[in-house]
């Protein structure tokens, strides 16, 4: 049998908040929002005044840590699981200002009526009212007087039970007396196995990522300002997506205002482009594997903590050169000119909204090796095509859809040994071959999806052709994907249900092609082989038909450019060849494309 590596211990609620007060265990989550609403905060105070039981908390016990004198000091508790009901317990009895999700510094106030033993969010009904006691956190000030309190109140309220009411108001008190069971887990537990304590422990659904063990790691050491580097996550993150945030740090956060981090970040706030808003865990994982040359946090976790992979002891110094490495992975990340230039790149690529991109994991890898070739001084011309390949190859080989960072891992590790021109030539040989373009690449575009990246590839390879819309003269692609032009399938849908074919087929993407919505509503649920017989007609006597092409010179680099297979203009096409020949046609284009991104922007 296992040795155990847990302790399970309960604690007095008054015994936690003390721990806190005293900075025996770090609540990493204290600076950030907090998500829980006032009435979960009510609820929470009921249960503990009921006796009932509200859950355990989790806290992970930092390693002792080898000081530089050769002493050894131990770490203290951080809490992982248990942050939103420490954080309430704090704003409800402690009366600590709490910062809501829209970053705004508030209270919250919780009633409580001695005759009826109820909780309630107060408000100004409540305030108005004798019965209650509009705000408990003045009766567990130290200052306070049961006494004194229990008098005013039945001289407040002359008709009530002056049996039940004292009663009642010494239950009240006695919560910091009722316990909460504390699962104290050990310091020599790796991420692996607390995050997997925490899944059975939690009941809640939430779920733990390395990012946010690394979050907690920062954000409780205030040694090397962890506090102030976690906040800068936090607040470029949210000003890339709200740059209106900006105001509310400089009201709310004076300290930070005032700081060296907010001009390195403020900049985000009048960035318009949304082609790339990181999150916490992709500022982390950038930041992490362009400076340590690894790709899993869990590792960053390790060497936040002091870990010596090679001696597995824990010392002060890798502590501070961790948190001084990743401070330099963090400035360059939100580094306005890096970032700018980044989505530049990006935008060269054909990539000029943000529809045309899903997930991140592409795009994070695509920084790394951005910032690893600037921090390696390969000249920009090169870097730019190195970047675009390497995004553009990610998506269309879906690198890191699985299991995304022992990929990232493996790949810098790689960069950095062999250099980053020779692995990028090694990847695109082994999985990008002849055969990848004309077998593997079609078969993977038999899909119905409008987001997969064959199809978002597909579309900014178009922008970067600077492509017109389907029939259009004058309507670029680019500008139908800004406005989200309409998505026509040209064999209509309608036409096909009729013949009885499914959603999953008449979906295919090589049955799309972006067009205006004027074009779309055109040609409505015409058959194929009447409307483009129409527009074969129609340019032969040099008009127009359906949209602006009036020429059959025209009308031929329009289908050739969308791919689209000519012989649609002669003949009745079986849409299972039609389908088939236009993913050939697409894949070709976009192997043209992607070479061709290899060279200036």
């Amino acid at each position: 049998m296992s040795t155990q590596q847990y302790s399970v211990t309960p604690h007095t609620v008054g015994n936690i908040l003390n721990w806190v007060d005293t900075n025996q265990i770090a609540i990493p989550e204290i600076q950030r929002p907090f998500v829980w609403d006032a009435n979960a905060v009510r609820d929470l105070l009921d249960s503990l005044y009921r006796g009932y039981p509200v859950g355990y908390l989790i806290t992970w016990q930092n390693p002792t840590i080898r000081l530089k004198d050769g002493s050894s000091a131990f770490g203290k508790k951080i809490l992982i699981d248990g942050q939103q009901r420490v954080t309430a317990l704090m704003a409800a009895i402690q009366d600590i200002q709490v910062i809501n999700k829209d970053y705004e510094l508030t209270r919250i106030k919780i009633a409580f009526n001695p005759q009826s033993e109820t909780f309630e969010v107060s408000n100004p009904k409540i305030l108005a009212n004798k019965e209650w006691l509009p705000d408990i956190s003045a009766f567990f000030k130290n200052s306070a007087s049961l006494f004194k309190i229990t008098k005013d109140y039945l001289e407040a309220n002359p008709k009530c039970d002056s049996e039940r009411v004292p009663e009642s108001l010494k239950n009240l008190g006695g919560i910091l007396n009722n316990q909460i069971g504390v699962i104290d887990l050990l310091s020599n537990l790796d991420i692996d196995t607390v995050t997997e304590v925490f899944i059975r422990v939690n009941n809640s659904g939430t779920t733990l990522s390395q990012a946010d063990f690394a979050m907690s790691k920062i954000a409780s050491n205030e040694s090397y300002d962890g506090n102030l580097l976690r906040k800068t996550i936090d607040y470029f993150c949210h000003l890339s997506v709200s740059p209106e945030f900006l105001s509310k740090i400089e009201s709310v956060d004076k300290s930070f205002a005032e700081g060296p981090f907010m001009s390195k970040i403020k900049w985000a706030a009048d960035f318009p482009d949304d082609i790339y808003d990181p999150g916490y865990t992709d500022m982390l994982r950038v930041a992490f594997t362009s400076e340590f040359g690894r790709g899993k946090l869990a590792d960053l976790v390790a060497l936040l903590s002091g870990r010596n992979f090679e001696t597995r002891i824990y010392e002060e110094s890798i502590v501070e050169d961790s948190f001084k490495s990743l401070q330099a992975g963090i400035e360059r990340f939100i580094n306005a000119t890096n970032f700018k230039n980044f989505v530049m790149i990006l935008k060269s690529a054909g990539f000029t909204s943000s529809a045309l991109i899903s997930g991140n994991n592409a795009l994070n890898m695509a920084y790394i090796v951005y910032l690893h070739g600037r921090k390696n001084k390969i000249p920009s011309d090169q870097l730019d095509g190195l970047v675009r390949q390497w995004f553009v190859m990610s998506l269309l080989t879906q690198r890191y859809s699985g299991s995304t960072e022992s990929q990232i891992d493996q790949d810098i590790r790689q960069i950095n040994t062999v250099g980053l021109e020779k692995h990028f030539k090694a990847v695109v040989s082994s999985s990008m071959s002849a055969s990848f373009w004309s077998s593997l690449l079609p078969q993977e575009m038999v899909t119905t999806s409008t987001i997969s990246p064959y199809w978002n590839v597909f579309v900014a390879s178009q922008v970067k052709a600077k492509t017109e819309g389907f029939l259009s003269a004058h309507v670029s692609v680019e500008s139908l994907v800004g406005i989200k032009g309409d998505i026509h399938h040209l064999y209509p849908k309608s036409y096909l249900r009729k013949k009885g074919l499914s959603r999953t087929k008449y979906n295919q993407i090589a049955n799309y092609a972006i067009t205006e919505s004027g074009i779309n509503l055109a040609i409505s649920d015409k058959a194929p082989e009447k409307y483009f017989v129409e527009i074969a007609e129609s340019v032969a006597k040099g008009k127009a038909k359906y949209g602006e092409i009036k020429t059959e010179k025209e009308l031929l680099a329009n289908l050739a450019a969308h791919g689209i297979p000519d012989d649609v203009l002669e003949i009745d096409v079986d849409f299972d060849d039609f389908l088939e020949n236009r993913r050939l046609l697409m894949a070709s284009l976009i192997k043209e494309y992607f070479k061709g991104l290899a060279g200036h922007s």
